[in-house]
């Protein structure tokens, strides 16, 4: 392929080799940071073929969007990953690469222009394929220890004041009660299957193992920012409670 017209109209095209047909619809989008020392390279490495990964986009930091992969096509960004039972994400997903050199490599916070370009290039994605607000996510939601990206310092509240993604206000982080792993009864049960609820790839045990405390450090960095631990404190709890009731309240179409 020589090139294609941009599913988004602000977008560059740089076509990557790396893509397949989609095996599911689409109605998800998974946002990565590229963990590259430079945008270029990160770019570079996405269409190259001996990498055999690519994304659908890429954001630099100066706001500009390159397109590599059609949105229609399957790009290979999330890797082994799930949500909600599915384990072919890149089939049912949008992969969003956000320039950013990672936790490895300096993690900085993400400038301004490109969460601008971010939540435009989201909004345009998701009126495309009406894709929910709670399905907007990480890829540390959907391979919860594999990855942690795009991390705690990723502005998912200015995503969502601007209408992209799903978030409640995180309870305040308060002394108290936790769960933590060894514990084994019937709040560990509970807490595991509000995470499953929500979409999140964790065993029903009743047993806080080290899965479980992988999965809640998933949810911390996405939904409790101010401290991500692994440990179910009442602030964890209470966000994730909070998280199902807001989408248990949006009326079914």
């Amino acid at each position: 392929m020589s090139g294609f017209p941009p599913d988004e109209p602000s977008a560059e095209v740089r076509v990557s080799p790396n893509f397949g047909p989609r095996r599911d619809k689409l109605d998800m989008i998974v946002l990565h940071y590229t963990g590259m020392q430079t945008g270029a390279g990160a770019e570079a490495w996405l269409c190259d073929p001996a990498s055999e990964v690519s994304s659908h986009y890429i954001v630099h930091e100066d706001g500009r969007i390159i397109q590599m992969v059609r949105e229609s096509d399957r790009a290979w960004h999330a890797g082994k990953s799930s949500w909600f039972g599915r384990t072919d994400i890149n089939s049912c997903s949008v992969g969003i690469e956000i320039v950013n050199p990672g936790h490895l490599l300096g993690y900085r916070n993400f400038p301004k222009r490109q969460i601008d370009a971010v939540i435009g290039l989201c909004k345009g994605i998701i009126q495309r394929h009406s894709i929910p607000a709670q399905r907007v996510l990480a890829h540390s939601d959907v391979a919860p220890g594999r990855k942690i990206d795009p991390g705690e310092k990723f502005p998912w509240k200015a995503l969502f004041e601007a209408g992209v993604g799903h978030l409640v206000e995180a309870a305040p982080v308060r002394r108290g009660a936790v769960l933590r792993a060894g514990d084994a009864d019937a709040e560990v049960e509970a807490l595991q299957s509000m995470l499953a609820l929500y979409g999140y790839g964790v065993e029903i045990s009743g047993a806080f193992d080290r899965q479980t405390e992988i999965v809640v450090e998933a949810f911390q960095r996405h939904f409790r920012q101010r401290k991500v631990d692994g440990v179910a404190d009442g602030s964890t709890i209470r966000t994730l409670e909070r998280l199902l009731a807001s989408v248990r309240a949006v009326p079914s179409k």
